[in-house]
């Protein structure tokens, strides 16, 4: 019964102090043959661990070096918060993070 407790209070305990609490609501990749991109939304956390109503929207693009029919696409450009463009992240969550964080949340 104890260890049931001590078990349920280290998962809060983690929860509760863990830097990157936010909730993954969407994930959507767009596009075939023409400029792909993939749009992440998620849902900021309080500090309490309760799930806020603000969201972040993160999206990437298809990297391409030219445009027409010599266009050639090969990986992805960096992560982009939609809020503030001009920021790049290597990846979604370290994107949401800074997002929430701007916020005032988690």
């Amino acid at each position: 019964m104890v260890k049931k407790y001590f078990i349920a209070l280290c998962m809060i305990f983690v929860s509760v102090c863990s830097a990157d609490a936010y909730q993954l609501l969407s994930s959507k990749e767009m596009g075939k043959n023409d400029a792909k991109n993939q749009t992440v939304v998620v849902k900021c956390t309080t500090d309490t661990g309760k799930v806020s109503n603000q969201t972040c929207t993160l999206r990437r693009y298809v990297k391409c070096t030219q445009r027409g029919e010599n266009m050639s696409c090969n990986g992805w450009q960096p992560w982009q918060d939609l809020r503030n463009p001009h920021k790049q992240y290597s990846d979604w969550r370290s994107a949401a993070s800074a997002c929430c964080r701007a916020k005032g949340l988690r």
